[in-house]
Formats: structure tokens, C-alpha cells, sequence
């Protein structure tokens, strides 16, 4: 998902390319990507952009109107100039037609909200007045970038769970995401499951410079790009490098000489957590979700055929050559007992 940077570089871009344009068109193409019903979205036709802006992972288009279209790519969403403006677009969601000023005469300039794969859940939210004050906005925590030391220190050693679930959840700060979080923890050297609630103060130091750092490089690096990239593209120091050489990191503040150990994963369902075990946990290894999950299930079936097989028999599948019959309920006609 696009973070924090990504969505400045692109507001930045959008900006330059589209500026104070009038807004003479918005094109629904889809109905589950509008959030909301009042206002209309096509209540800032006839306005011209005053902004386009970002508010955490969202971009904020503002028109002079006091409209604002709010934008959430989410996982798979891309907003970007459209000059085909095909009636049918491969998985589009709105599309905005902005007149600019050209040499001749009024210009007209589209831009195509798509979204990749099937969450389908990026969108538009219509709002009139402040959007700060608004839903998707309003229950955001304030900006990471924007915090003193001493202002994370107190949000973040208020929570006493994970510290790599902290640093994503946007109601406590606001703007990162998995990439950023890996990449922060590892120029720390915190591990990603540390307790947000036991860090002592140099692991504060360090964390809270490593957010600065990490959110200032991957920004300069977007604005360097004609469009957002993809998030196997973006430099890294241990973020998509599982079993690769450690590049070293910066734990306390300076940063070290690469070691030999290699980047380590913990997976879970929908996201990954990456991490160096010599600079991060001490040279321990993290549970990994899935094995664990995995193991202790054939922990409990072993239990289980212990308790069935009290006298040192087991059971096995029954030999190929004989005729497997239909299940009625009893698991011995799949399985039988041998000694």
C-alpha cells in the first residue's frame, strides 16, 4: 500500500501538473468507489483545485468551493492521467476532467482512479467543510513526521502490544505503513516485537530519529519518479530482502558495518514482517506465524493418535491395492489400526 511518501510525491505531482484547473467533469465509473452520498461528488463541477494535498495515505483534491474529493488508494489503487478516456476502462473506479489553460485555448486534462486485484476497496469520499473533521479522516492520529521526540514517546509508550503493529495503526500516528515500519525498526535496531510500552529512553532516541530518516529518504526518492512505484521497487534496507545479506543499519544512530547474518521473515496472512536477528533480537530468531501454527498442529494430532493408540500401534492409510468405501462417519474405513 502506498505510505506516507508515496502520497506527498504524488500530491506534489498532481499539483504541478494540474495546478488551480477548473473542474468541468467527474465521472463515476463505479458505485462501490464513492464512500458517501452528501455531497454529491459532482457537487465541485464548475470549481477550480485551490490544493491537492495529502492527510496521511490519502490525497485531499480541494476546490474553491469548499468541496473536497478525498482519495484512499489503498492496496491497489493508482490515480493518473487518462488520455484515452475509454468509456469502459479496465478496472476503473472515477475519473476527473480538469480544463487547463493552454496557448489556443482551454485544454482538457482526465485523471483515472483504477484499482488492481479484488479487495476493491479504494474509493472517494465526497466531503463539504473541513475533511480533517470528516470520515476517513477524523479518527487519524496526528502525522509521525510532525511529532517531537517527546510527543511519539508518550503515543507510542502508551501501547503495550507490538511495537510493529504500533507504528502502523493510523489512529495513534499517522502515515506509515509495513514497509516503513520494517525499514524504521531495523535502522533503530529494535525488534519488530518489542513491547511499545518497556522501550527505554536511547530505544526512543533511536526509533524516533530512524522514522525521520526513513519517511525524508523514501520521499526524496518518489520525487525523483514520474509516478508511484511499485513497492518491490522502492530501496530498502531489509523490506523484500528476506534470506539476503544483511546491508547493516543504523542502531544508535550510526550506522554500522553489514554482518553475517541474513534478513528473516515472519509471515502472517496479509503482510510480512522483515528483520535482521543479529542487529534487531539479539541473534534470536521470531516465531514465524504460519509455522507455528503449522507445528503445533501436528503436535496435536500426534496427541491425539498417543491417545488412540495407547498400547504402540498407530493407524496408517489403508495399502492402495484395497478398496477405499465410501465414508459413513467412521474413520476406519480410510484408516486401519497396525501394531
Amino acid at each position: 500500500m502506498p505510505e506516507m511518501p508515496e502520497i506527498q510525491a504524488h500530491a506534489e505531482r498532481m499539483t504541478t501538473a494540474i495546478g488551480s484547473a477548473e473542474l468541468v467533469k467527474f465521472e463515476l465509473l463505479n458505485f462501490a468507489g464513492l464512500k458517501t452520498f452528501n455531497p454529491a461528488a459532482d457537487a465541485a463541477v464548475g470549481a477550480s483545485l485551490t490544493s491537492v494535498g495529502r492527510r496521511a495515505k490519502s490525497l485531499l483534491i480541494a476546490f474553491d468551493n469548499g468541496h473536497t474529493h478525498v482519495v484512499h488508494l489503498m492496496q491497489g489503487g493508482r490515480l493518473r492521467p487518462d488520455p484515452k478516456r475509454s468509456k469502459k476502462p479496465r478496472n476503473g473506479i472515477a475519473r476527473w476532467v480538469f480544463a487547463l489553460d493552454g496557448p489556443d485555448g482551454p485544454v482538457e486534462e482526465a485523471w483515472l482512479l483504477t484499482e488492481a486485484g479484488t479487495e476493491r476497496k479504494a474509493g472517494v469520499w465526497a466531503v463539504d467543510g473541513d475533511p480533517l473533521e470528516q470520515e476517513p479522516l477524523s479518527n487519524l492520529g496526528p502525522e509521525a513526521i510532525d511529532l517531537s521526540r517527546d510527543e511519539f514517546a508518550t503515543l507510542i509508550g502508551a501501547q503495550s502490544r507490538r511495537l510493529h503493529g504500533v507504528l502502523r495503526t493510523q489512529g495513534i500516528v499517522s502515515g506509515l505503513g509495513r514497509m516503513l515500519a520494517n525499514e524504521i525498526l531495523f535502522r533503530a535496531g529494535i525488534s519488530p516485537f518489542a513491547n511499545a510500552s518497556k522501550l527505554d529512553e536511547d530505544e526512543l532516541d533511536r526509533l524516533h530519529a530512524a522514522m525521520l530518516a526513513a519517511v525524508e529518504e523514501a520521499t526524496a526518492h518518489e520525487r525523483t519518479l514520474d509516478d508511484i512505484g511499485k513497492s518491490a521497487d522502492r530501496p530498502s534496507l531489509v523490506h523484500n530482502r528476506a534470506g539476503e545479506p544483511c546491508l547493516g543499519c543504523h542502531g544508535k544512530g550510526k550506522k554500522t558495518t553489514a554482518c553475517d547474518d541474513t534478513i528473516r521473515t515472519v509471515e502472517y496472512r496479509k503482510y510480512t514482517v522483515f528483520y535482521c536477528p543479529t542487529h534487531q533480537t539479539n541473534g534470536k530468531t521470531l516465531a514465524d506465524n504460519t509455522t507455528s501454527k503449522f507445528l503445533k498442529l501436528l503436535r496435536q494430532l500426534s496427541e491425539l493418535l498417543v491417545f488412540l493408540c495407547p498400547s504402540g500401534g498407530t493407524f496408517r492409510p489403508r495399502r492402495p491395492r484395497q478398496q477405499v468405501p465410501q465414508m459413513t462417519g467412521n474413520s476406519s474405513s480410510c484408516f486401519e489400526f497396525v501394531r
